[in-house]
């Protein structure tokens, strides 16, 4: 799950940083062989890019039914461990709802298929990812990821030790605030409802409609639950199934892209290629969170060609050498902890290192 993290820096948000220029901003001729590998790499990966539009459906259609029996009896059942655990599970499923979502953004999957944009345009809208402001952030991700300038559309902030060091006291206490652990915890309200839709109508309510009707529909649905089933009943079947998707959503993407492995080029040296591959992780996981995550561990794969759907980036993987060695991480305690407290990047040592 990718998110449009607008809580940035004003510094990020209106210029360029004011950093020494580089000494040279021109391609190398090892940049550009390395361009040329990677295009013809990703062109070999467009024999994973055939949808199978039956399994498509299914997957859609088995998601939605889990979410609504698990609905069911987080809202109707007596007894509150079953109704916790029917919220929990109802998280995760919201989860790889949201990779259909995002899958379908793509073109990956359901192509063109008018019910599936109603159907997955009011899944958006009931996650607070409205898709007009979705698609636009998160594509401008794909096309940048791993560049420090611009980082903070459609993704986490990312400075250098140097632009830190050069911050304003209150640009750094947003910069902290957006990579604060608690920030992805409670990601359903700066994340989601201000950092995607708040920050987005601030821009434009024209433009973005959609954002403003995600609001109306999440804030009328939560007072309209709380009226008429109590607060105890709105919390296990609806507010609750979404914190747990927005903190699992969140911390996903955010150490899909914030891993020790990771590396970051200068712009003369990036290539989209060595960012798909060098800076976009991948999560080895169990079957089950497998299912619930659909795929998304295989980060990387999906960076180099988002238009393979999520059922198949297993597969591409198996049978591409080069996508074999990714930087991993992984949801072992540890692995988290170590991701999160990787706060800045360090040019001189080539890795992300907590705050200076």
């Amino acid at each position: 799950m990718e998110s449009a993290l607008t809580l940035e820096p004003s510094s990020l948000r209106d210029s360029t940083p004011s950093t020494p220029p580089q000494p040279s901003t021109k391609p190398s001729d090892a940049t550009k062989r390395a361009a040329l590998e990677g295009r013809a790499l990703v062109e070999s990966t467009k024999a994973f890019t055939g949808e199978d539009v039956a399994k498509s459906w299914t997957e859609l259609a088995i998601a939605m039914a889990v979410l609504a029996l698990g609905t069911t009896v987080a809202a109707m059942s007596s007894y509150w461990p079953l109704r916790l655990a029917a919220a929990l599970v109802d998280g995760l499923v919201i989860v790889r709802l949201f990779i259909v979502y995002h899958d379908f953004m793509h073109g990956a999957l359901l192509r063109g298929s008018r019910p599936a944009k109603w159907i997955l345009s009011a899944y958006g809208i009931l996650v607070m990812a409205p898709p007009k402001v979705w698609k636009e952030t998160h594509n401008y991700h794909h096309a940048h990821t791993a560049q420090i300038v611009g980082s903070h559309i459609g993704s986490f902030a990312v400075v250098t030790v140097d632009m830190w060091k050069k911050m304003r006291p209150i640009d750094r206490l947003k910069y902290r605030i957006v990579r604060n652990p608690l920030t992805i915890l409670f990601g359903y309200v700066p994340i989601f409802m201000i950092g995607m839709c708040v920050n987005s109508l601030r821009k434009s309510v024209v433009k973005y409609w959609d954002s403003a009707v995600a609001l109306l529909v999440n804030w009328s649905l939560t007072a309209i639950l709380i009226w008429q089933l109590g607060f105890t009943t709105a919390f296990f079947a609806y507010l609750l199934p979404l914190m747990v998707a927005t903190a699992t959503g969140g911390y996903l993407f955010y150490a899909q892209h914030n891993f020790p492995d990771m590396s970051l080029q200068p712009r003369h040296e990036w290539t989209y290629a060595k960012a798909a591959l060098e800076s976009s992780s991948y999560m080895p996981m169990g079957p089950v969170m497998r299912w619930f995550t659909g795929n998304i561990g295989y980060h990387h794969v999906h960076h180099l060609n988002p238009q393979i759907p999520f059922y198949r980036l297993p597969e591409t993987m198996a049978a591409m050498p080069e996508l074999q060695t990714p930087g991993e991480t992984s949801l072992k305690p540890w692995d988290i902890w170590k991701c999160l407290q990787l706060k800045v990047w360090d040019p001189a040592q080539k890795k992300m290192v907590g705050y200076p």
